[in-house]
């Protein structure tokens, strides 16, 4: 599931949900490493943690990125803004290209697995425009490579 929404502020929320078949707590500790990201993002994106390893993960923690946008070189910050293992988590972009960039990740034990959410609420520069004509269409290729990428690290 991968769904787009506009909010009464005029800002946006992409919400995904996928099953994995794996336990919360090993996915909530794949998660908890910052450098997996470069995993699960795509190749096109020529995205990197600046951030020295080992990155301990916590409230208020600081995370430093680069990464290309339709080959504009890009600095992104974030910051771990809620720390609830094996719940939840929350990043929220403190530089980069976003207005306002709050992400929620979220599981949830079932029979199954494990429901992984993402919930991103966002602005961006030139408001709905933008969003529609570039943003939306970045993100849709963004998370569903995203979700394919964590099929495949963790289906058989």
């Amino acid at each position: 599931m991968l769904e787009f929404e506009q909010l009464p502020s005029g800002s946006f929320r992409l919400q995904t949900q996928q099953v994995l078949p794996v336990a919360r707590d090993e996915l909530f500790e794949f998660f908890s490493d910052a450098f997996q990201l470069e995993a699960i993002t795509p190749p096109w994106l020529n995205f990197r943690v600046l951030t020295p390893a080992p990155i301990r993960i916590e409230s208020g923690t600081l995370i430093d990125y680069r990464l290309r946008i339709h080959g504009i070189p890009l600095r992104w910050q974030s910051r771990i803004s809620v720390w609830e293992p094996p719940l939840r988590f929350v990043d929220e972009q403190i530089r980069g290209p976003y207005r306002r960039w709050y992400h929620e990740h979220s599981f949830e034990s079932t029979d199954q697995g494990t429901i992984c959410w993402d919930r991103v609420e966002y602005s961006v520069p030139g408001g709905r425009w933008v969003e529609r004509l570039f943003v939306r269409q970045d993100l849709r290729k963004i998370f569903a490579y995203r979700q394919q990428a964590l099929s495949n690290r963790f289906e058989p």
